[in-house]
């Protein structure tokens, strides 16, 4: 029976894996994505005056993903629980918890945007995107490193 027990919690954190995995890659979708649609959006913008179709995308997309983004926050939390949260997921947890920022940061945003406000340049925000690409970065090293 307790051998059993030990499958079936084995079996259940592989697909507490597999969800945390497939929502993780759609929230880092948009992580890489919005910023540089931030960028033609405001061309767009600028070009049409107006509210236009690439705006519609990107907020669909910033939601969608942010919906994603709860759900690899909260499996990674009962992954960490599962593995009795050894120091390497703290380290990763904060760099997830950065990846947060720079995503509520996005937000901010694409709200402005909405309101035809584009504050940004078109460097800034391809450095900003390019920034999260380097938390992303850290957080796999951590990963798979599992230096402590």
């Amino acid at each position: 029976m307790r051998a059993s027990c030990l499958w079936r919690s084995y079996a259940d954190m592989t697909w507490i894996k597999i969800v945390h995995l497939l929502c993780v890659m759609g929230w880092m979708t948009s992580i890489f994505a919005v910023p540089r649609a931030l960028i033609y959006w405001k061309r767009e913008h600028a070009r049409l005056g107006e509210f236009g179709p690439l705006g519609d995308l990107t907020i669909r997309l910033y939601r969608f993903s942010a919906g994603l983004g709860v759900i690899a926050i909260l499996t990674g939390l009962w992954l960490g629980g599962l593995l009795a949260m050894p120091g390497w997921v703290w380290l990763k947890l904060g760099l997830v918890l950065a990846l947060v920022a720079h995503y509520g940061w996005t937000g901010l945003m694409v709200l402005r945007a909405r309101r035809g406000r584009f504050d940004e340049s078109d460097r800034f925000l391809r450095i900003f995107n390019e920034i999260s690409v380097l938390g992303v970065l850290a957080v796999l090293w951590v990963v798979v490193a599992k230096p402590f």
